[in-house]
């Protein structure tokens, strides 16, 4: 069985450093509110970037490998959180957004479909604990023209 490291060190009240094997260093923080200072993400919204970084990365990687004609992938994530604490996630949804022309709807689904049941580890490792929902759209190809200047609803 394989095993797997990480660090977290402290900076500063609740500031704090991460890093795993592949030997790259993470902010996390709080806000204000909680002793932090908004320097990073929160760890809570670290597992749902998560989530979101390991079936965006399979399903980029199965439509590659049927060569389909992909020029861009956006994940968008939503998830409710419990008003009593610990404030897990209740439920998420996950959107997939993927760009290009000539994308077959069959070859998304299929991305989608083994992402969710086959190789995302972290939708298994969170499937027990709540409710993972998807959806999912095919939008003309992104050029550098049309880029947005930033993710949709990352501010």
């Amino acid at each position: 069985m394989a095993q797997k490291k990480a660090i977290v060190r402290q900076l500063q009240g609740i500031t704090f450093a991460a890093k795993s094997d592949s030997n790259h260093w993470v902010m996390m923080d709080g806000s204000p509110a909680f002793g932090g200072s908004s320097a990073g993400a929160s760890p809570k919204e670290l597992v749902l970037m998560g989530l979101g970084g390991c079936t965006a990365s399979d399903v980029v990687s199965i439509l590659n490998k049927k060569r389909a004609p992909v020029t861009n992938v956006e994940v968008r994530l939503t998830a409710n959180v419990s008003d009593e604490h610990p404030q897990v996630f209740t439920d998420v949804h996950i959107e997939y957004v993927v760009f290009g022309d000539g994308v077959k709807a069959e070859d998304v689904e299929r991305a989608i479909e083994l992402s969710s049941t086959k190789y995302c580890a972290v939708s298994s490792m969170l499937r027990p604990a709540m409710e993972i929902t998807h959806s999912w759209s095919i939008q003309p190809a992104i050029t550098a023209a049309t880029a947005p200047a930033e993710p949709a609803g990352a501010r």
